[in-house]
């Protein structure tokens, strides 16, 4: 929790646009040394969720009573964090390096840092705190699903996202060009080879859930990237993307996190949407070749156990029992208050 709040102060600054580059800058890069401030704050701030950057004493109280180890591992990341997201302030991306170089930064290294933590709480083996290439494909997997769920605010915004420049740029000048009728061509070539690129992920996060032992980290870890794979295979060719912001349904997510209780029914997930997404394939886009042949590599590698078996973690069936009815309630009683809203609006029209 205090991990998440310190990261927010980021986000907070990062997002305030009133925020001049000339106070940001040097706010982002010198952080990790506001930390040992103990009366540090800010309240200049405009931004909805400022209230972060002017109680952050409060959070500071916290943070100095933590055990060393935990001291240490979160003024690392803040050192490492603040410093990244300072670089990349005015950036167009040109190259895949500096993509990757970025998304590292904003996820990647994120991730990596709570498997540090939880490796010093001894939740997991030393080496789930210590495989940087794994956790920073974790991280990157599900932070991807933002840059095809976000073009259509950018797009209504009139601004072109910089995050994956190197993509769009070589299929239009614009982003927001992509969206006209006699470019669609185009669009579906672009977000096809996007989520392409994305799924190269996979194989690492297969590897890295394999080697968990706590239930509660196997949980946090799983569902993320469940979500990110159903995002994925709703985007996959998909014109919605241009009209409406995507989003799994409730349903679906409900499902999916019944579903993702360990290693092997999370292998089945994977298996199940690279099969769905095989299915959707326009074989005459430029990339399908090379996701096909990606696709036939994952499918065996998800259903197959192989050497990644991991310890079992099944879900109580009574818990899952009420959940599941919770779930049926909740939606009888929504959709019973709405029709009866409906019904004495329209008896009072």
């Amino acid at each position: 929790c205090i991990f998440y709040l310190v990261l927010f102060f980021l986000d907070t600054i990062e997002d305030d646009m009133f925020f001049f580059l000339d106070v940001k800058v040097p706010m982002l890069f010198f952080f990790h040394s506001y930390l040992y401030q103990p009366f540090f704050l800010y309240m200049e701030s405009k931004e909805k969720d400022r209230q972060v950057l002017e109680d952050f004493p409060t959070i500071f109280f916290l943070f100095r009573n933590l055990s060393k180890v935990f001291f240490f591992v979160i003024s690392d990341i803040c050192h490492n964090f603040f410093f990244g997201m300072a670089e990349f302030l005015e950036f167009f991306f040109d190259s895949q390096h500096e993509w990757d170089k970025y998304c590292h930064y904003v996820a990647g290294l994120v991730f990596f840092f709570l498997s540090r933590l939880f490796s010093a709480f001894f939740f997991e083996d030393p080496i789930v705190g210590q495989d940087f290439f794994l956790a920073n494909s974790m991280g990157l997997f599900f932070f991807l699903t933002n840059i095809i769920r976000d073009y259509l605010f950018f797009q209504l915004e009139g601004r072109d996202p910089y995050l994956d420049f190197f993509f769009w740029s070589r299929y239009a000048k614009k982003l927001f060009f992509l969206a006209k009728p006699e470019n669609i061509d185009f669009f579906f070539q672009c977000l096809n080879e996007l989520i392409f690129f994305f799924l190269h992920h996979v194989p690492d996060v297969l590897f890295f859930l394999s080697r968990l032992k706590n239930q509660s980290f196997f949980y946090f870890c799983a569902i993320p990237q469940v979500m990110a794979i159903a995002t994925f295979f709703f985007c996959y060719n998909n014109k919605q993307v241009f009209f409406f912001f995507v989003k799994i349904r409730k349903g679906q997510v409900f499902f999916l996190m019944m579903d993702a209780t360990n290693i092997f029914f999370f292998k089945a997930i994977m298996y199940q949407y690279f099969f769905l997404i095989y299915q959707k394939i326009f074989f005459l886009d430029p990339s399908s070749n090379k996701t096909l042949f990606f696709i036939a590599s994952i499918r065996a590698m998800s259903f197959f156990c192989g050497p990644m078996a991991s310890r079992h973690f099944f879900f109580p069936i009574y818990l899952s029992c009420a959940i599941f009815f919770a779930a049926l309630s909740w939606q009888y009683l929504f959709f019973f208050t709405k029709a009866t809203e409906e019904y004495f609006f329209l008896g009072e029209n």
